[in-house]
């Protein structure tokens, strides 16, 4: 009975501790405070385990250090684009003028460079994006860098390898980077195979005991891959043969993805570049000139933006606000999760009860139970408002685009969630351009002629078993 009280009150000493951790010292969103306090309660010994895990902060000192970043000009060119903007005199073509605001911020708090010369393909199949990136590495001549979340020892994941290996016995730098957690059940042989062909793998914070990460909250979610410093891919598409369709559970995958030539290579290589040196202690990339050899090919705007647990601002979610608050005739959205903060949800809501058309797409299918009722609680609410949403119906949707008045658009890897607002890495492309943005439209008009339009009526008439998963989501949303 003794060692029951011992063992109870030190629970209770725990979850204090904890709590006042969590209330004084952290200083979290308050929110997620109320939800990590709701856990604490409910279950106690559990909950404390579960925030060791989930729930702490990343500690943002010296994560990402470039010390030859300064080499680059990045933080010079910044300065000289902040101060012709704020002159006027930054040569800016008229179709860019409504979103000076928004570039002016991307580029003040995320060092995000403006540059303007730059051609983009866009990719909504799998089977051709990894067609063309194959294609791309077999043409590499001096580098090849490689950042994905997911990857998988399949067959899309051999055909990746083999293409890698070929190149790195010829005496090309291959750099594969993986996250350790989203990459979780790739098989060992896969990385020694690579590393014995000349590739050099690391994984972004990698377990210290096989299966357990107490890092599990802070993921690199990001997809890059750089070749030659001349192309560079973006978007939301990982190695796996999912992501070709060949999965039964999701079947089709309708996702989006950029190739990019031009100058905006440059700052998705600076990203790569950052996210490697803090992955490997040993093997740090050095600036050299080769690395940056984008050449300018077309005339499309863009900014490079990241966000994650080591920025002081959200900036990904602080671009989308600011995009729909720039509306003045539609904004559509695709996202597999809508579970706005706060913020964004009244953006949103403000924009529909404004009169601007609000378009919102979301999957038929749950790839993660809770977050698939947390979104249907959410999009409940934007119908209130006047919102339209649509449930996609061929396959599943990944794709994490926004596009406004056919002029604006962002395409990348943040999903409209406090996971990819505030705990993972996440890379956006944000896009000035009518051309891509009109295609990105014409996509999503393609793709409501495969959803149904989910009425506030069909939202009213749910089950009360529904209702109270969607509750019970929407509760522990913060923190999902």
């Amino acid at each position: 009975m003794d060692i029951l009280a011992f063992i109870l009150g030190l629970i209770l000493v725990l979850n204090i501790t904890l709590a006042f951790t969590i209330v004084f010292l952290e200083r979290k969103n308050p929110t997620s405070t109320w939800a990590w306090l709701l856990v604490l309660t409910f279950v106690p010994l559990g909950g404390f385990f579960l925030y060791l895990i989930f729930g702490r902060k990343l500690s943002k000192h010296k994560l990402f250090v470039w010390d030859n970043k300064s080499r680059l000009g990045v933080k010079k060119a910044v300065q000289n684009q902040l101060q012709l903007l704020k002159e006027g005199s930054f040569p800016i073509p008229p179709q860019y003028q409504p979103h000076k605001d928004l570039f002016y911020m991307h580029l003040k708090n995320n060092d995000a460079i403006l540059t303007e010369n730059n051609k983009v393909d866009v990719f909504n199949d799998g089977k051709k994006k990894f067609d063309a990136l194959i294609e791309d590495i077999e043409q590499a001549k001096h580098h090849i860098h490689i950042l994905y979340y997911i990857v998988r020892s399949d067959e899309l994941g051999q055909r990746i390898a083999n293409a890698l290996k070929k190149k790195a016995k010829q005496g090309v730098e291959v750099r594969f980077l993986y996250d350790d957690m989203g990459s979780r059940k790739l098989k060992k042989s896969y990385v020694k195979d690579l590393r014995e062909a000349g590739v050099v793998v690391e994984s972004f914070f990698p377990s210290l005991i096989p299966k357990i990460n107490m890092k599990i909250n802070h993921r690199n979610h990001r997809k890059l891959a750089i070749i030659d410093g001349k192309v560079g891919y973006i978007g939301g598409f990982n190695i796996g043969d999912e992501y070709l369709g060949y999965n039964r559970k999701f079947g089709y995958w309708r996702d989006t993805h950029l190739r990019v030539e031009g100058e905006a290579v440059r700052n998705m290589q600076t990203r790569f570049i950052l996210d490697w040196n803090q992955a490997s202690k040993r093997r740090i990339i050095q600036y050299e000139p080769a690395y940056y050899q984008a050449i300018p090919q077309g005339d499309v705007g863009m900014q490079i933006v990241s966000s994650g647990p080591d920025s002081e601002w959200e900036q990904i979610k602080n671009g989308y606000i600011k995009m729909i608050m720039e509306a003045q005739d539609y904004v559509y959205i695709q996202t597999p999760y809508f579970i706005p903060d706060e913020s964004l949800a009244d953006a949103v809501r403000i924009a529909s009860l404004s009169g601007i058309d609000v378009r919102i797409m979301i999957p038929n299918k749950p790839d993660h139970p809770f977050v698939y009722w947390a979104t249907y609680s959410y999009v409940g609410n934007m119908l209130d408002a006047g919102a339209k949403i649509y449930i996609y119906q061929n396959g599943f949707l990944h794709s994490k685009t926004i596009m406004v008045d056919g002029k604006l658009a962002s395409v990348g890897t943040a999903n409209i969630d406090v996971r990819s607002f505030r705990l993972n890495f996440e890379v956006n492309a944000f896009l000035y351009d009518q051309n891509v943005t009109q295609r990105l439209v014409g996509d999503f008009y393609n793709d409501m002629n495969n959803s149904y339009l989910f009425t506030l009526e069909d939202y009213q008439k749910r089950s009360y078993w529904i209702r109270f998963k969607e509750s019970v989501a929407r509760l522990i949303s913060p923190i999902l």
